[in-house]
């Protein structure tokens, strides 16, 4: 096994860099966009047991890294994002290329289109498309381990070749033996998209976000999950869950590069109605003053079942907040307790709508000898297609929204989701609270033999407790990597900012993300891994 001590002070790899460092080198002519994509290909293969990637498009891959090259070298790149690997959620359309959703029924599904934010990052800021990443089916988990190409593992303490690394001084923490016959983890449903980041596959990844499925895995895995203000990235071309509350999350391994990323996709799409025209700044304000800002601890987020160290952490970063002058104070959201209840009901019953165009007639899985009636070749494909999961979402969906049940739950859940969002405008706008800060995740990466002592209803239910009001109220966060746990393993918080002050609170993130100066996974390549 591969253990790492202290005395280990290589440099932190060119995959490790920010993509603005990479930029600068592209510009300058140090490195080409198509050595910078062969290296990212290389640790791609050399971490494909972590199985973050469902589909690697290679070829595509080096033919954009050429065509970017060419802008380098004529000195009209397209700008920061130009031949800059990027990963995209396999629910995010790519045209002629396989968009699964980590489920049987879309197995053979290579869409006629590309989704406005892959037009955007691909053909407008030259980026370059490396692959499609894991997910739970469908997007429905919280541990990228309920998909049909198998579970997306957690790089830390893997058994492969990585090394904890003092973005200062470049020196190594040191890393305990990675678990018996076990692993780590890495969150969901948006696993795969963090493991390509932490990995060093990609510089930065899109995802989905519909209760926490960008910052939950984020969180577990040590880099920077943001989830936009609702309506400020198209949703053009993202294979739905939740139309009211899905969103395309961003992750990188800082702020700053989730910035440049959000800055490229953000803004009004003609085909997506529910985006925005509103305009809002698109970059970071490095004159943050903590001082100004005052900062709200909801009560309620202190919630059974949240580690100690969780609890620690929270209370740390906010201790030294209060020290650097800003106003640290306690904050009540009511409705919280009904949050989770609330989202669930809601996610079923969009989910069981949504759902109903995968007939395996006019789209999706096709099944064999399904029987000579329409209804039995709908039962037999929905039946052999979709996981028990998937299945149990639709039933629930569709019992809410009988007539009988209409009013009881689908009714009281929007009349609650309502009171949700006045509780946020309340803390915000009529207690002057700049943001709030709370856990993501309840706890550090679990590993998978606990994990799998709850089913995934059970999972959901705790692991979104923390991320999903916001996804309620359509409001910006973003978790941050603060500190490693005893047993070596990331700790991360959320900041939640107001409705389309998203750049406003990355640059609150960036100032925050200097002070804690989280260390960065390394991989060395020179090593055997096992």
């Amino acid at each position: 096994m591969h253990r790492i001590g202290v005395k280990d002070t290589k440099n932190v790899s060119l995959l490790s860099s920010t993509i603005s460092t990479i930029h600068q080198m592209l510009v300058s002519g140090q490195i080409s966009a198509s050595d910078l994509l062969r290296q990212c290909l290389q640790r791609a293969d050399k971490t494909k047991s972590l199985n973050a990637f469902i589909t690697l498009t290679e070829d595509m891959a080096i033919n954009g890294s050429q065509e970017s090259d060419k802008r380098y070298k004529s000195g009209h790149p397209l700008g920061v994002l130009d031949g800059i690997p990027i990963a995209f959620k396999d629910n995010i359309c790519t045209k002629n290329v396989l968009t699964s959703c980590a489920s049987k029924m879309l197995s053979n599904y290579r869409p006629p289109f590309s989704a406005s934010v892959v037009q955007r990052l691909v053909d407008t800021n030259g980026s370059v498309m490396t692959g499609k990443t894991n997910m739970d089916e469908f997007a429905m988990g919280s541990g990228c381990v309920d998909g049909v190409f198998g579970p997306t593992i957690n790089p830390w303490k893997s058994g492969l070749a990585f090394k904890v690394c003092d973005k200062q001084t470049q020196e190594t923490v040191p890393f305990e033996d990675v678990p018996q016959n076990d692993w780590y983890v890495s969150g969901g449903s948006s696993g795969g998209s963090a493991v390509a980041v932490a990995s060093g596959a990609v510089f930065a990844a899109l995802s989905s976000d519909t209760g926490g499925s960008t910052r939950n895995p984020a969180a577990r895995v040590g880099i920077v999950g943001y989830k936009p203000t609702y309506g400020l990235v198209s949703r053009y071309g993202l294979i739905p869950l939740t139309h009211s509350m899905d969103v395309i999350g961003v992750m990188a391994r800082c702020v700053q590069d989730v910035a440049h990323v959000l800055a490229a996709i953000a803004g009004h799409d003609p085909l997506d109605s529910t985006t925005i025209d509103d305009k809002i700044a698109l970059a970071l304000n490095d004159d943050i003053d903590l001082s100004t800002l005052s900062v709200g601890i909801p009560d309620e987020y202190q919630c059974e079942g949240m580690s100690a160290e969780v609890i620690d952490t929270w209370r740390a970063v906010a201790d030294m907040l209060s020290e650097r002058g800003a106003r640290v104070r306690s904050v009540s959201l009511p409705n919280t307790r009904h949050s989770i209840a609330c989202y669930s009901v809601l996610n079923c019953c969009e989910v069981s709508s949504n759902f109903s165009c995968y007939d395996g007639i006019e789209f999706g899985f096709r099944a064999d000898n399904s029987g000579p009636t329409l209804e039995e070749q709908y039962s037999k494909a929905r039946h052999e297609a979709f996981s028990d999961t998937v299945k149990g979402r639709i039933f629930a969906g569709n019992y809410f929204l009988l007539r009988e049940n209409y009013e009881n739950y689908f009714e009281r859940a929007l009349k609650v989701r309502r009171l949700i969002a006045n509780d946020f405008e309340s803390v915000f706008d009529k207690q002057n609270v700049d943001l709030l800060l709370t856990p993501v995740t309840l706890t550090e990466a679990p590993l998978h033999s606990q994990w799998v002592t709850k089913d995934n209803r059970q999972q959901v239910s705790t692991e979104d407790y923390c991320t999903q009001p916001v996804n309620m109220a359509g409001l910006p966060a973003v978790s941050i990597p603060c500190k490693l746990s005893k047993n070596g393993l990331p700790i991360s918080l959320q900041l939640i900012g107001k409705r389309l002050h998203d750049f406003h609170l990355l640059s609150i993130a960036k100032k925050l993300e200097n002070i804690l100066n989280f260390p960065v996974l390394v991989f060395d390549d020179n090593a055997n891994t096992v």
